[in-house]
């Protein structure tokens, strides 16, 4: 597989994705404790992530320690350390990043699959919609209302850390550009107006409502990112080609499904109900 997450992420941001799980190294007992009694699935998309994560710490030259859920199933991360993970049917990522380097980091991954139905009008905006239409109808392949979802994950999730407070569906009104065709796939960008009054600790971390983020569909996977800077700090040049660690290919395949909302990051297993907003992971 090749690194599709890596390509959505400045160089400052250190990533790890895989197919399938990775089998080793082992869970720390607090983090086995938090999904003891979750299903086998996922169990074991946890500990994937957790161990992504765990590499792509490592890079930043972060000692290995447990990752707990956080009151909405956030990962807690290291002190001056900002990061997300994610994960679909058969994928698995991580990506982290210093606090002197990014104010907030989201990510998400999804099947490149329409959403199930009922779905789309519980998690978009009418002027949403309208926008969805008219990308349909330029770039009929893609699976617009899919890449919509993703990219409110990853907006909420670079919200959520620094605001602590919930973020609706109808709180980020969503717009996106079609870029030139990636290797195997399409990209592009996207940009998030939070219609939500700014938290404090938001607005002096990242600055005003509009957020920026990049897509990519391919190898049959929908993928957004989201690096916010701290305010006043413009991005890095951009000149520094990362390592990849794009985890060895693991023996269990990758698996096409539809995905919901997923529950916090915790031990509870995946749920169903489009109403509610999304999780930090």
């Amino acid at each position: 597989m090749t690194s599709l997450m890596r390509r959505l992420l400045p160089p400052e941001v250190e990533v790890t994705e895989v197919r399938g799980e990775l089998a080793a190294p082992p869970l720390f007992p607090e983090e086995e404790a938090t999904v003891a009694r979750s299903v086998d699935e996922r169990r074991r998309e946890f500990a994937t992530g957790r161990r992504c994560a765990r590499l792509s710490l490592a890079a930043l030259g972060m000692p290995a320690e447990p990752l707990l859920p956080g009151p909405r199933g956030e990962p807690h991360w290291p002190e001056g350390v900002v990061g997300a993970i994610s994960h679909c049917a058969g994928y698995r990522a991580a990506a982290v990043a210093r606090t002197t380097d990014l104010a907030a980091l989201g990510i998400d991954a999804e099947p490149a699959a329409p959403l199930p139905d009922g779905v789309l009008e519980a998690v978009t905006l009418p002027e949403e919609r309208s926008e969805l239409a008219r990308l349909r109808g330029a770039v009929p392949e893609l699976p617009w209302d899919r890449l919509l979802f993703s990219a409110k994950e990853s907006v909420y999730k670079v919200w959520f850390p620094l605001a602590r407070t919930m973020l609706g569906f109808d709180k980020a009104r969503l717009s996106f550009a079609v870029g030139p065709d990636a290797a195997g796939g399409a990209q592009g960008t996207f940009s998030a107006r939070l219609l939500e009054p700014l938290a404090p600790a938001f607005a002096g971390a990242v600055g005003g409502p509009v957020l920026d983020g990049r897509w990519l569909v391919g190898e049959s996977l929908v993928l957004t990112a989201l690096a916010a800077h701290t305010r006043g700090q413009a991005p890095g040049p951009g000149d520094r080609t990362p390592a990849d660690r794009t985890a060895p290919r693991a023996t269990r395949g990758s698996a096409a499904g539809t995905s919901h909302p997923r529950a916090a990051d915790a031990s509870q297993p995946p749920s169903a109900d489009a109403s509610r907003p999304p999780s930090p992971v």
